[in-house]
């Protein structure tokens, strides 16, 4: 049975999220620290997240590569790694990983200014902090971790090419026309478009900890760790629940 105190944080957060649409769209709009935020959220990335695509390429293609040899189906293996990559790892990897140094880096940064009543002076001064701070962090997540998952899907694929060239002699056209040959749209399409509501709920759940922080410099710490948990769990709930309405709508 669930307790009451969690009952109370997901409500909390349901309103924290309805707030969210509810000012996110009405002027004025905040552009400059939105295109600030898609900076830091989005390019100051790019190391993590080609590396983690990197070795998650190369790791699946040498694991995965003499198994498949021993069943004389050496040939099947780029298309497995391109299934295996596009369709579910590269999503998730991406986002626990953004999670872990968006979400958290989120939390902490508006949980210092919680603390140190900066969110306070800002309301007095007439700013509307919830847009200035909330909405572009929110946005910024939502539309950089589908950029991100694309690049780290790119960088994955061509460490399994690398991968397999190890072991043996391949092409990269031949490569590529193996893994294009075992996809479809209706396969890449959902896994694109789960990556949004994982950025929103990286986002979301990274403004909401920090952005009602308390108890001083501790409550930063608990912010911060508290919204990587929330979130990397706010992941795996909804990629369950985008393989069931996948499967529902015969994408699977």
């Amino acid at each position: 049975m669930f307790s009451s105190p969690f009952l109370a944080e997901t409500g909390a957060i349901a309103q924290f999220a309805g707030r969210f649409f509810r000012e996110g769209f009405r002027p004025r709009y905040e552009v400059r620290e939105f295109f600030h935020q898609c900076y830091v959220v989005g390019y100051q990335s790019l190391p993590m997240v080609g590396i983690t695509g990197f070795i998650m390429g190369l790791v699946l293609t040498l694991q995965s590569q003499p198994t498949m040899a021993k069943f004389g189906a050496e040939a099947w293996v780029p298309t497995m790694v391109g299934l295996t990559i596009i369709r579910e790892m590269g999503p998730i990897i991406t986002a626990l990983v953004f999670a872990g140094k968006i979400g958290s880096s989120i939390g902490a940064e508006l949980g210092s200014m919680r603390v140190t009543e900066q969110i306070d002076a800002m309301e007095v001064s007439g700013t509307n902090p919830f847009k200035y701070l909330v909405v572009t962090r929110v946005l910024a997540t939502t539309l950089m971790l589908p950029l991100l998952t694309v690049l780290a899907d790119g960088i994955g694929l061509y460490a399994s090419y690398v991968g397999i060239n190890t072991q043996g002699t391949t092409t990269l056209a031949l490569f590529i026309n193996n893994v294009l040959s075992g996809l479809t749209f209706a396969e890449v399409l959902p896994a694109f478009f789960k990556t949004f509501f994982f950025g929103f709920a990286v986002g979301l759940v990274g403004c909401y900890k920090g952005y009602h922080a308390t108890k001083g410099t501790a409550g930063v710490g608990a912010a911060a760790n508290s919204a990587v948990v929330v979130s990397s769990l706010l992941i795996f709930i909804l990629d369950l629940l985008a393989v069931q309405i996948t499967g529902l709508l015969g994408f699977n």
